[in-house]
Parts: structure tokens; sequence; C-alpha cells
């Protein structure tokens, strides 16, 4: 029942996500408002750690699997991609690149670290 309630409490910061991108006119997917709101929740206390630690901690175990969908799409439309598959390839990398990059920059400035020796 425990774990029923934690995913409902992630479902329903979702569904406030898919609300503000109907309602919003701006470019910005229903997920990142989501993530948002559910950030700004937890920041605040209006949801606690623990009412979604052990559904988020599954759903993050899991994440792989939920990729597989989208890789079997990939695969039926291959005929489409296959003559842009190097660029579609070299974007990929590149964007992986700069997004890791990126988030380790954020990581050690959140934590404070900007080079030299670390503990």
């Amino acid at each position: 029942m425990k774990y029923l309630k934690q995913f409902a409490v992630i479902l329903t910061i979702s569904l406030l996500g898919e609300l503000l991108h109907f309602r919003l006119p701006l470019p910005i997917p229903a997920s990142i408002y989501g993530l948002v709101l559910m950030l700004l929740s937890l920041r605040f206390g209006l949801v606690k750690p623990e009412q979604v630690r052990e559904t988020g901690m599954f759903l993050v175990d899991i994440l792989a699997v939920l990729f597989v969908p989208p890789a079997v799409r990939l695969l039926t439309v291959w005929d489409v991609l296959r003559p842009k598959a190097l660029a579609y390839a070299a974007i990929t990398l590149v964007s992986t690149v700069l997004v890791m990059a990126a988030a380790g920059k954020a990581t050690q400035r959140a934590l404070g670290k900007t080079g030299g020796d670390h503990e």
C-alpha cells in the first residue's frame, strides 16, 4: 500500500506538469514542468522525501527497461533514419558529451568544488 501512495504522489505531480504544459503557451515539455514541481515540492516541504523515496528508487532502477519501447520504435523506422544515421550519431555523441560536462560543472559548483585536490 505504501508503494501505491508514493506512486500516486509522483503521478499527481506529473499530472500537474501536464496541466501546466496544456495551459501555458511555452515550449517546455510537460515532464520538465513535473520535475520542477517535484523539486519545489521537496524543497519547500510539501512532499517529504520519505513520501516518494522507495518508489522513486524503483523507477530509477528500472529506467533502462523504460527505454526499450522507444528503441524498438527506432528499429521499425530504420529505413527512414538510415540516410542520416551518421548525422544523428554525431549529434547524439556531441550533445551527450556537452550535457555530461555541463552536469559535472553544475554538480561541482553546487558542492562548492571548483577543481584542485578533492578529499
